[in-house]
This record gives structure tokens, sequence and C-alpha cells, in this order.
């Protein structure tokens, strides 16, 4: 049984951790890809579990070894995915969940044509700007920023292989699971 790769994408905002999250909770056969990143640890983060926390450095040889399948710089922080996570997932036929930026999953889906690129669409750009907003963890300048990527961001989204409008969670959640036991083999585990 091959390995599957699921991607999970979206502008900040969208609800694609959440989404995330709730698929891994009723798949719980699929492996969640940990990224690598340079910015520092935020309260409870533990390393290889949330995030792989490297210096500038390390990050930096990893990719000129070639041992990351995808990078970027967010705001001062470099962010990736690590080939080996991916590999072992694949040698192992395990289906594994990614929760990257856009970028991030056209270029996995370069590199493995196998993997299912699920593009999450927030309701509107108002309703994104508000959800940013009432998260309450950045200033104004880096909303700005943010929010000025978008129009990119759901441009390359049309390049994916599913698009899921998130203008209601639970509805937004079944879709994303039919679209998983559609290209996989896996049935999702619901606690009545």
């Amino acid at each position: 049984m091959p390995g599957h790769l699921i991607v999970i994408s979206a502008p900040s905002g969208s609800g694609k951790t959440t989404l995330a999250r709730a698929i891994m909770k009723s798949f719980p056969s699929i492996v969640f890809s940990v990224s690598a990143t340079t910015r520092p640890r935020r309260g409870t983060e533990v390393d290889g579990r949330d995030y792989y926390f490297l210096s500038r450095e390390e990050f930096e040889k990893r990719i000129r070894e070639g041992r990351l399948i995808e990078w970027e710089e967010i705001y001062g922080n470099l962010y990736g995915t690590l080939r080996s996570e991916v590999d072992r997932a694949l040698e192992n036929s395990l289906a594994m969940l990614f929760d990257v930026d856009i970028k991030g999953a056209l270029s996995i889906k370069r590199q493995y044509p196998q993997a299912v690129l699920i593009f999450i669409r927030p309701p509107g750009i108002e309703a994104l700007n508000q959800r940013l907003r009432a998260r309450q963890t950045e200033d104004e300048a880096t909303l700005r920023r943010r929010l000025e990527r978008v129009p990119l961001e759901l441009e390359l989204g049309t390049r994916c292989d599913y698009q899921v409008v998130n203008d209601d969670l639970e509805k937004a959640i079944a879709e994303v699971e039919h679209i998983v036991m559609s290209r996989t083999n896996l049935e999702p585990i619901h606690s009545s």
C-alpha cells in the first residue's frame, strides 16, 4: 500500500490549522508533517511536535544540502518541510498531512505529484480581516502585510486539486474528510 501526502493550504486566518487538527482527529492513522522553523518557541510549543526549532545557520545548511522540500522566509523567520520526514512516511506507507502556505504546497506537488492539495478559501477578504484582527496576536503592520498577500494566495490556490470555502467550519471539515476518503483508503473515526 503506497503512502499518501495530503496538503492543506490557505491564507493566514482561513482556518487551515483548525481544519488540519480536525482531520488529524478524524483520521488518527495520518501522521502530521512537522515543519522546521527559525522562529523562537512560543508558550508550550515542543520541539519535534509543533515545529523543529533550528538556528538560522542550521536551517540554511539544510537548504544548501537539499534537505528541505520547500522553504520560505516569512516576516524574518524561515519555515520549511524536511525531506526526510516525507520520505520516511512514503517508505512506511503512511498518510502524512501538511499544513503549509500555498507556495510550499505547490512546491510539494511539483516534487511529489501524487500529493493531494486542498486549498481552504476564506468566505471573503472582509471575513478574513475580521478573523485576523480577532486573534489579537499581531500588530497593525503585520496584519496589513498578511492581507496584502491574500490576492496572490487566492490566485495560486486555484492550482490546487481541491478548493474548500471555510464559511462554515463543520461543513468544511466534512468536505475535507470526503476528499481524504476519496483519495486514500482511510475512513474517519467519529466520536458520538
